[in-house]
């Protein structure tokens, strides 16, 4: 059995729990989680039906077919053509499958159009989220996911470790190129494209959390927040280091990023099966409080990792939800002192038996 053939029968376990008769999936996270099957949603009908006892059921375009077959384990697979009305084929599978007036859940990306032809054809059904019975499924990592993972994290770990080495060559280039360079350097090291578009927040801009990057030319003693991911299999790293590429760091720079250093282990410690989100949350952010910089904590301590760069579980002030081994999430505090500069040290973590293993492990230090 395939892991996703796996996953589906536990998706499917999980809808008999949630008295759901059905996932329907379309081009998304679910669909490659569950099927195998990666693509981009387009204006043709191509849906993945998973019902509570049975087998699953591809709808898809006609010259989808030989692709579909070739790259997910799910055997049933029916086509429509471009001279057939789609919705006339949603509602054949639907009756095969023997679909009706029960719970059907939906990807929660599902285009506003599918949806409504899903409606259409079942008029007297009860809609929900497919987050319902995946997301729970999704945030436990399995051994494929978790290789993937380390090796997404190795590459990210190169990078960094090259751009330290680049050092004072840095300066003088602006935030623009510097991320051009990151993505150069991440494919050159085996990733597959970025997990999201990088962040370079040089000086000022890195008080900024989510500032991507722009014209501001890196000056020496700019402390710049590099926060960045690839790819592997699908799966994503997400890691970012504070670095100064020469020069003399600005006043205040060392104690703030040593104190964010010390939330981040702090939080790491704090990590085991068990905890809630909200404990490791509040391990980081007490370091940070009680050095007097709370009000400048102004995120959660992180989010999880998976097919999907933020998933959950997310670690937030006062979440209850308990830990499980196989979670994997960022840990990511951050201090922002507008108009100055900000530090944010970020690692991805998976639950363990006994604690957490780090996914990534370059030096947390900001010199080159």
């Amino acid at each position: 059995m395939t892991p996703f053939e796996r996953r589906t029968r536990a998706c499917q376990d999980r809808l008999a729990d949630a008295g759901a008769e059905a996932v329907v999936s379309f081009p998304s996270r679910n669909l490659l989680y569950l099927a195998g099957f990666d693509e981009e949603p387009a204006e043709r009908h191509l849906f993945l039906f998973v019902p509570r006892e049975g087998a699953p059921v591809f709808l898809v375009p006609e010259l989808y077919e030989t692709q579909v077959r070739a790259e997910s384990w799910v055997a049933n697979v029916e086509t429509w053509s471009d001279d057939d009305d789609p919705v006339a084929a949603v509602r054949s599978v639907v009756s095969d499958l023997e679909l009706g007036s029960g719970r059907i859940l939906v990807d929660d990306t599902m285009w506003a159009r599918f949806t409504q032809d899903l409606r259409t054809v079942l008029p007297d059904a009860e809609f929900g989220l497919a987050s319902e019975v995946v997301a729970p499924l999704r945030s436990t990592k399995d051994d494929a996911e978790l290789d993937a993972l380390r090796r997404a994290g190795a590459v990210a770990d190169r990078v960094v470790e090259r751009l330290r080495e680049m050092g004072e060559r840095c300066l003088g280039m602006t935030e623009t190129e510097l991320a051009g360079e990151i993505e150069r350097l991440l494919a050159e090291e085996g990733g597959e494209g970025v997990a999201f578009g990088p962040i370079v927040g040089s000086g000022p801009n890195g008080a900024m959390p989510h500032h991507t990057y722009g014209d501001r030319i890196i000056e020496s003693g700019d402390p710049v927040v590099l926060d960045f991911g690839t790819r592997v299999d699908h799966y994503p790293s997400d890691q970012t280091r504070t670095l100064i590429f020469g020069g003399d760091p600005p006043a205040e720079f060392e104690t703030v990023h040593e104190l964010v250093r010390e939330a981040r282990t702090a939080a790491f410690e704090a990590v085991k099966p068990g905890v809630t989100a909200g404990d490791v949350d509040r391990a980081a952010r007490e370091v940070i409080e009680d050095a007097g910089y709370g009000d400048r904590f102004i995120h959660r301590t992180g989010h999880g990792v998976g097919l999907d760069v933020h998933e959950e579980p997310y670690i937030v002030a006062e979440s209850e939800r308990e830990l499980d081994v196989g979670n994997v999430f960022s840990i990511e505090p951050g201090v922002y002192l507008p108009d100055e500069f900000g530090v944010r040290i970020e690692d991805l973590v998976v639950v363990t038996e006994d604690g957490a293993e780090l996914l990534n492990d370059t030096d947390r230090g900001w010199n080159c």
